[in-house]
């Protein structure tokens, strides 16, 4: 049944039916006459175009005050539980286009006190786990001098009085109704989401007059900004606005990749052969035998494969539905595909590798005031 499925900001199960979780978060979606309006700014990204960033909070309101001459800032973050993973930096490449575009400043929160808190994890693992997610998203090309990486337990004295605020207002059976908290969570679970909200005020603050926030991520974070949302106004600040994508799929065919399944997920920092091994072990839609498969046909839709060229790998339009059609009429084999798509990780791999080593120089500079790691 579509309700079968399990979508919260700490776990996602089930086959994701995305237009029920639309309805059931009460999110608008990013339909023609939105997408024609983005159309005026630029070139919208593959990832708008296709329906991953798929529903949105007010990005209509946002858009309206964009024309004025107002600037926003956009914000998202990472929990840091482990290495960086394919699926953690598709929505962030998107937010540098969001950038790029809008030519806007970024805060990105790095929650290691969440991941503390919800982890069976040391502050220290989440520090270094902090560094090393750092270091992926300064890779991929935000603007240093726009773009400020916020770390909870550094940052604290800035992000604690907003968090309070935040906390004055929300209700523990707001938090049991949105989170599903029992008499067994720790309280620091039940604070936290105040933590989350704080960096989404902050642009006011840093500004000295009323300015929104733009978040795109991934719609599993939308139970946390619904409360920083209905906090927003009771504090004198503008709620922020909501952008939100898709969950970036796995290897073995589930709908969104998993740091738990770690033959299925492919890191940042993983080597060719790594990515040919894991690549190969990849769900596919295809037949049982050759012979069969150049008779029948494959199936792109369930394909692990497919799918990674969908959300990452191939801008191309017309080359993914030609893939797609190739697959369909037995034209092209599993072992092609996925021979394919180990060469176009492998080559974008070595890259940000590369420049992940430079994002060591970045880094500190990109620390919100200043902080140490």
């Amino acid at each position: 049944m579509a309700e079968d499925f399990v979508v919260t900001p700490w776990e996602v199960t089930g086959d994701i039916d995305y237009d029920v979780l639309m309805k059931r978060f009460g999110t608008a979606p990013i339909d023609d006459a939105l997408m024609a309006r983005i159309s005026k700014y630029g070139e919208p990204h593959f990832m708008l175009r296709r329906g991953i960033f798929y529903t949105h909070r007010d990005l209509d309101i946002l858009l309206n005050d964009y024309d004025k001459g107002n600037r926003f800032y956009i914000y998202t973050g990472r929990g840091p539980s482990g290495n960086t993973h394919l699926g953690h930096l598709m929505p962030w490449i998107f937010n540098k286009w969001v950038q790029d575009t809008f030519k806007v400043p970024m805060i990105f929160q790095l929650t290691d006190d969440e991941k503390f808190l919800f982890k069976d994890l040391t502050l220290h693992q989440t520090t270094d786990f902090a560094y090393e997610n750092a270091l992926d998203l300064v890779a991929l090309g935000f603007d240093p001098d726009k773009t400020r990486l916020i770390l909870d337990t550094k940052n604290i004295e800035t992000l604690y009085p907003l968090a309070l605020a935040v906390a004055k207002k929300t209700t523990f059976s707001t938090a049991k109704a949105v989170f599903g908290f029992g008499n067994d969570t720790n309280i620091g679970r039940i604070f936290f989401t105040a933590m989350e909200s704080a960096p989404a005020f902050l642009p006011t603050q840093i500004e000295g007059k009323e300015t929104k926030v733009l978040i795109p991520c991934g719609i599993d974070q939308d139970p946390h900004f619904r409360v920083t949302r209905d906090a927003a106004p009771g504090l004198g600040f503008p709620k922020p606005c909501m952008l939100y994508c898709k969950m970036a799929p796995g290897l073995s065919g589930g709908d969104k990749m998993s740091s738990s399944d770690e033959n299925a997920t492919i890191y940042t920092t993983d080597t060719p052969k790594q990515v040919k091994k894991k690549v190969g072990r990849a769900f596919t839609g295809g037949c049982v035998s050759v012979e069969e498969q150049r008779e029948k046909g494959g199936n792109p839709e369930v394909c692990a494969v497919y799918k990674y060229n969908y959300f990452l790998f191939e801008h191309d339009d017309g080359k993914l539905k030609e893939m797609a059609e190739k697959c369909r009429r037995g034209e092209v084999l599993c072992g092609e595909c996925k021979v394919a798509l180990t060469q176009k990780i492998n080559v974008f791999l070595e890259n940000h590798q590369a420049k992940r080593e430079e994002a060591k120089e970045l880094v500190d500079k990109m620390a919100f005031n200043g902080f140490k790691w």
